[in-house]
């Protein structure tokens, strides 16, 4: 595949963010891809899980002028005899009008078809910054990799371009995607939900094995990789959790993989709410488990249980 064939290969994101400082080393642009295979309760981007476009409504910023009713095409759009908005989403089949039409943003897409020429073109505005920092660009989602040939073309460009690559995958795919993709990534950002494998299915809708297999195929095959664990008070915040990871991180690090994969640090997600307005917002029924967002005594009391079983955990405020 040729320069350009490869920077023509479109995919869907949902969106493109600038100056991340928690997803790899240094400034990052992280781009967020559509679909994933996980049902997470307690999903922070529920927008990212369809692999469909979708569409936003904020009813706190309509104003009810009615400019998507005259818009839309199929009627899904209407104000009623109170002169409230109201969407039936059985009749929208996301075509945007009503989004350009808004002129308050009411009304977002959630997805939008890209080439990966494009992406890098939004990318590649901060290359100085990644410069200085040693940062690069970050794949993210959703999964990635149920975009395997979009991922590659991106990750292929930001080879071309010099950057250090990265990829945030919760390892739900076959080996052979993850496999293809192997020499153009730095480093892997590896999630990992829950170490109890009913516990794990509870909370994700997807069996544990099949994960733990492809984490240890990864390590094997000599990836730099950084364990991702999302921590949600009364799901995963238990000592018998925080055990099972430093076992497992001590198998990825241990004498036998020295000289292949090697575990680059553990980083800590504490649980917060921008996914709950982010449901309502898609007009989806809300499955977040009734936890409260931790306090940092809290987060620190985690951090000190990771350090007494062997691990070295940052947080987004290290």
């Amino acid at each position: 595949m040729t320069h350009s064939d490869f920077r023509s290969v479109k995919g869907l994101v949902f969106d493109i963010q600038r100056f991340s400082l928690f997803d790899g080393p240094g400034i990052r642009t992280t781009v967020f891809f559509k679909g994933c295979p996980l049902r997470c309760l307690w999903c922070h981007n529920p927008e990212g899980i369809d692999p469909q476009a979708q569409l936003l409504y904020s009813a706190g910023l309509c104003v009810s002028c009615g400019l998507c009713v005259k818009a839309c095409p199929r009627g899904a759009q209407a104000i009623d005899k109170e002169g409230r908005h109201t969407l039936d989403r059985a009749r929208c089949n996301v075509c945007g009008a009503c989004v350009a039409a808004c002129p308050t943003r009411a009304l977002e897409m959630a997805g939008r078809s890209m080439t990966a020429g494009a992406v890098m073109d939004e990318v590649l505005k901060d290359r100085l910054f990644y410069t200085e920092s040693g940062g690069g660009l970050t794949l993210s989602g959703g999964e990635p990799l149920l975009q395997p040939e979009f991922a590659a073309a991106l990750l292929r460009a930001a080879r071309e371009e010099g950057l250090h690559t990265a990829v945030e995958t919760s390892g739900c795919c076959s080996w052979s995607r993850l496999e293809a993709i192997l020499p153009l990534t730095d480093l892997f950002l590896y999630d990992l939900k829950e170490m109890d494998p009913l516990r794990h299915e509870t909370f994700t809708g997807v069996p544990l094995k099949p994960i733990l297999d492809t984490l240890s195929r990864l390590s094997e095959a000599g990836a730099t990789i950084v364990l991702r664990l999302p921590f949600i008070p009364g799901c995963n915040a238990r000592p018998d959790h925080i055990a099972a990871v430093a076992e497992l991180a001590a198998g990825l690090t241990g004498p036998l993989r020295q000289a292949q994969g090697r575990l680059a640090g553990v980083d800590l997600l504490p649980y917060h709410r921008l996914g709950e307005g982010k449901r309502a917002r898609l007009g989806l029924a809300e499955t977040a488990p009734a936890a409260d967002v931790p306090e940092k005594e809290t987060i620190a009391g985690w951090k000190k249980a990771f350090a007494e079983a062997g691990l070295l955990v940052r947080t987004a405020d290290d």
